[in-house]
C-alpha cells in the first residue's frame, strides 16, 4: 500500500517512514500542507491508499488541509498529532477524517488504525449488476438505495452525494432495518472510538442525513438509547418523489 505521510519534523518522518517500510508500506512524504495536496492530486500515477496527516504544518494547519483534502480526493486520512483535547478530535472528525491518533502513541496500534480505515474503504468484489443495474450487493430499502462496492447512494433514482462518515452511518443502520443501534455502537463501528465527545458529531450526521436524503423519519430516534432505520415505503411508480 503506498501511504503518505505529512510531516514536518523530519526527523519524526524518518523515524516512521523506515517502521511502515518494514510493514510493507511504501511511504512518501510530505513535508507541507501544499506539498500533501499536490501529491493527492487526481493526476497522481498512483493512488495513495492512507493519508497519515499531523496538525502542527509550517505553511497551515492541518485541519484546513484536510478540509481541502476531502474537495480533491476520497482517500482515508488519519489525524496523528499531539492535540488531544476532545474538541480537536471531534472538529476533525467533522471535517473528513477517519480516524484521530494521539502522539505518543503505540505503533502497532497506529498500524492497526492504518489497516482497519484501508479495510473499511476497500472497494468491492465488481459483482455483476441486476437488469436495471443496479449491482447485485447493493441494499434497496423502500426509495432509498444503497451500493457498499461504490460508496453510492440514491432515493428514487436520484444520486445523494454523502460524505464519507455520512455513508458510513447509513449503510451500518441499513444492515439491519428496525433494529435499534445503541449510540455507543454507532461511534465504535462508525468513528472507531470510545469518545464522551464524540456524541455530538453522531447527532450532527444524522441530522446531516435526515435532510440530505429529504426523509426525515428514515432515521428513528430512540430516546435515551441510540437509533434505527425505519424502512419507508416502496415509491409507486420508479419516478416517485421521497418523503418530504
Amino acid at each position: 500500500m503506498r501511504l503518505l505521510l505529512v510531516e514536518d519534523d523530519d526527523h519524526v518522518a524518518a523515524a516512521l517512514s523506515a517502521v511502515l517500510a518494514r510493514h510493507g508500506f511504501e511511504v512518501t512524504h510530505a513535508r507541507s500542507g501544499e506539498e500533501a495536496l499536490t501529491a493527492l492530486l487526481p493526476a497522481a500515477a498512483t493512488p495513495f491508499g492512507v493519508v497519515l496527516l499531523d496538525l502542527g504544518l509550517p505553511d497551515q494547519d492541518g485541519f484546513e488541509v484536510c478540509g481541502r483534502i476531502r474537495k480533491i480526493s476520497a482517500t482515508p486520512v488519519i489525524m496523528v498529532t499531539a492535540r488531544a483535547d476532545v474538541r480537536s478530535r471531534i472538529h476533525g472528525l467533522n471535517l473528513g477524517a477517519d480516524d484521530y491518533v494521539v502522539k505518543p502513541y503505540d505503533t502497532g496500534e497506529l498500524l492497526a488504525r492504518i489497516h482497519a480505515v484501508s479495510r473499511r474503504n476497500a472497494p468491492g468484489t465488481g459483482e455483476s449488476a441486476t437488469e436495471d443495474g443496479t449491482p447485485k450487493d447493493a441494499l434497496r430499502l423502500g426509495a432509498v438505495t444503497i451500493e457498499p462496492a461504490t460508496r453510492q447512494v440514491s432515493v428514487a433514482g436520484t444520486a445523494v452525494p454523502l460524505t464519507r462518515k455520512e455513508f458510513d452511518l447509513l449503510a451500518l443502520l441499513a444492515q439491519r432495518p428496525g433494529v435499534v443501534f445503541r449510540r455507543e455502537q454507532i461511534i465504535s463501528e462508525v468513528w472507531r472510538t470510545s469518545w464522551e465527545g464524540t456524541g455530538r458529531t453522531l447527532e450532527v450526521h444524522i441530522a446531516s442525513l435526515r435532510a440530505k436524503l429529504r426523509m426525515p423519519a428514515l432515521i428513528e430516534t430512540v430516546r435515551g438509547v441510540g437509533y434505527r432505520l425505519v424502512v419507508p415505503p416502496a415509491p409507486a411508480g420508479a419516478t416517485a418523489s421521497p418523503a418530504s
